[in-house]
């Protein structure tokens, strides 16, 4: 950019290593050309800011006092990091305001208590006011897309973005209890009760407690809140996506499964879940895992019985209920089916295994022939089908990949249950959607640039346009047919097939024919893909085995044998070959094609959204502890300085136990909230 003249006294922000950025003031004249400013911080300490040649880049010019605090960043003299940082902060430390503006957009600061600002009198402050003229607020936002639907007759969505912990959630339940209470429904039918009555579901089932966030959602939803012609709430819809199933039979240390499990266990002293024969969190396998089974400051016990309550508000019935919960308590149980060695290929559950006697009781299903499939596989051959054991890894395997099939067809079940009790038969003349995605937050920004390029052009103010990047020829590569989703389903088709073999497809079919397709220098086992906002580098280990994901039919089909109402109803659906509709059609505006392999991988649902992540967001989601700890460890010994250097040349890989994932910190900025400061960027 072109800088002013720095005059002596010009304020500047320096990065700094703890506090991000700091305050500074020039001390002297600087003339084009200097190598370094002479700068005086805050304290009066006086330092050398050295510039860089090649770049020539200046620091980062603060706004003037008489500016800050401003509740539009938009009005800002400068917006860079460090100006929206401090407004941020300053609103936030001395005002104690959470909402600011940024254009259309309205940034929220989780101040991690409760506030008494989302009363019903608060809502009617804002109901009918302009967004402008009222402080920031979701009521705004909400207020604002409200008008705008019934003032054009168009359809509104909402994006709620944000890191693990930004406070999505919450912000998405207050934007529909706006809508809830400022359209009371037409007729005695209560619709708003209802939709505020599927989150305590929701959260109980998608919800869970990570390192970040003691209620993180462990998935995406979008929400459609139907209005009719007097702008009155008809009912509402929902669309869930990408589950975090892999959580149902993992949890990271000092992480949680979903509430659910746990509320059950607080609960199993009640009469009516006695049959389910359940303990304390601890005493099962998918539930003690993380260490951590309480959360401060919450009572499994009562909320079992607020998920209860929402269940009934929704007209899901006792029968129905009780069916969820012996289902859970099934998936729990066996859990802890134990598999005996018997040799490198074989194993063996006994016979009176107390564990396996209950999952089968509960499920409704012979025992023996549980066992036995849980211990062995089909095969078929072109010819004939025959019948083989497994090793006790891949019968552990094989156990949870059940227990996570389970639970995800339950989810899905208790999805289209909430949506039949909110749908209505009152004609809807339009909706208001609201999104909530874990990690999108490229879109907000490009959005906000768009809308300000409009405005130049309608003012008439000389600007360049900037070229928006366009991210369809990376989503081909993904995606399209030889993409490299495509091949990866091609080669878990393949009798040999590994992760080798797929990196050597996937080298011989990109590498130097594709732009956004490279190879690390020392692996033949990883590739990069170039995304949006930087390059990151994938492990190929594990990524065919986590694509098969693959139940065994036979215990499936054993559990199609139950009687029990419920659990046949949640493998209804397996009978009839679905055509794939793309979960994004509605977001992104693609319809989807209709997959030619009914069967669809794990791949093709994973990266659909990674298309749309930030992998800052992934890095600062996934890094665990342990990750820390482990480089800390190689740097020990090191004779030159602790601190891990990284460049062009030694790119860092990180692997993340979640994905076979890893990124390269290349040109990354590493959140400082990961407390990674021993990392240093060349």
């Amino acid at each position: 950019g072109h800088w002013p003249p720095l005059a002596p006294n010009a304020q500047v922000w320096v990065p700094d290593a703890s506090e991000v950025w700091k305050s500074a003031e020039l001390l002297r004249d600087y003339t084009p050309g200097d190598l370094a400013l002479s700068l005086q911080l805050e304290d009066g300490t006086v330092v050398e800011h050295k510039i860089d040649p090649k770049t020539k880049n200046l620091p980062p010019l603060r706004n003037p006092n008489i500016l800050v605090g401003e509740n539009d960043l938009t009005a800002l003299s400068y917006l860079h990091e460090p100006a929206v940082l401090h407004n941020l902060k300053v609103r936030f430390i001395d005002s104690k305001l959470i909402y600011t503006y940024c254009g259309i957009v309205l940034v929220a600061i989780n101040p991690y208590e409760s506030l008494p600002i989302y009363e019903a009198d608060i809502i009617n402050a804002y109901s009918g006011q302009n967004m402008g003229d009222m402080d920031p607020h979701i009521f705004a936002v909400a207020e604002e897309a409200y008008k705008q639907m019934a003032r054009d007759q168009r359809n509104q969505s909402i994006i709620v973005s944000g890191e693990s912990g930004a406070g999505k959630t919450v912000s998405a339940k207050y934007a529909m209890r706006y809508f809830a209470t400022v359209s009371s429904s037409s007729g005695e039918t209560n619709v708003e009760e209802r939709v505020l009555a599927s989150s305590p579901i929701m959260e109980a089932f998608g919800n869970a407690k990570t390192t970040r966030n003691d209620n993180s959602s462990r998935f995406g939803k979008y929400i459609e809140i139907g209005f009719d012609d007097d702008l009155c709430i008809t009912g509402a819809n929902m669309r869930t996506y990408l589950l975090e199933k892999s959580r149902v039979v993992f949890q990271a240390h000092e992480e949680r499964n979903y509430h659910i499990f746990y509320q059950m266990c607080a609960s199993s002293h009640l009469p009516e879940f006695k049959a389910f024969k359940l303990g304390c969190a601890d005493d099962f396998n998918y539930t003690n895992q993380g260490q951590s089974p309480v959360i401060d400051g919450v009572d499994d016990a009562k909320e079992m019985s607020k998920t209860r309550r929402a269940f009934s508000l929704l007209g899901i019935g006792d029968s129905d209920q009780v069916g969820i919960y012996q289902i859970l308590s099934a998936i729990l149980h066996l859990s802890n089916v134990d598999v005996k060695d018997q040799s490198a290929d074989r194993c063996s559950i006994l016979p009176d295994n107390a564990h396996l006697l209950v999952f089968c009781e509960l499920m409704g299903v012979p025992c023996e022939e549980m066992a036995h499939w849980l211990c062995h596989r089909k095969l078929q051959t072109t010819t004939e089908t025959f019948v083989k054991s497994v090793s006790k890894v891949n019968a552990v395997h094989g156990r949870d990949a059940l227990a996570k099939h389970i639970y995800a067809k339950l989810f899905s079940w208790i999805v289209s249950s909430i949506n039949n009790a909110l749908t209505s038969t009152v004609k809807q003349r339009s909706f208001i959607g609201v999104l909530d995605i874990y990690g999108s937050t490229c879109l907000s920004s490009q959005h906000v640039f768009k809308l300000e390029q409009e405005e130049y052009m309608k003012e008439q103010i000389p600007w360049t346009l900037i070229d928006f990047y366009d991210n369809q020829p990376c989503i081909n590569l993904i995606e399209a047919k030889l993409g490299i989703l495509d091949l990866l389903d091609e080669e878990c088709k393949m009798p040999k097939g590994s992760d080798d073999t797929w990196a050597q497809k996937l080298y011989n079919t990109h590498l130097r024919q594709n732009a956004y397709f490279d190879k690390p220098r020392l692996s033949n086992k990883a590739f990069i893909i170039h995304h949006f906002a930087d390059k990151v580098e994938y492990q190929c280990f594990g990524f065919l085995e986590k694509n098969k994901d693959t139940v065994n039919e036979e215990q499936i089909n054993v559990l199609k044998k139950s009687k029990f109402d419920l659990l046949l109803k949640l493998f209804e659906d397996e009978e009839k070959p679905k055509v794939s509709t793309n979960k994004f059609a509605s977001i992104t505006g693609r319809a989807g094609k209709a997959q030619r392999d009914t069967k669809k991988t794990v791949g093709l649902q994973i990266l659909k959204i990674l298309t749309l992540y930030t992998p800052v967001i992934e890095f600062e989601e996934r890094v665990s502890n342990t990750f820390i700890t482990t480089i800390k460890n190689l740097l020990k010994g090191r004779d030159e300085s602790s601190n891990l250097m990284m460049d062009v040349k030694k790119i860092f890989s990180v692997t993340f136990p979640f994905t076979p994932s890893s990124l390269a910190l290349e040109t990354i900025q590493v959140p400082t909230s990961l407390n990674l400061g021993f990392l240093i960027r060349v």
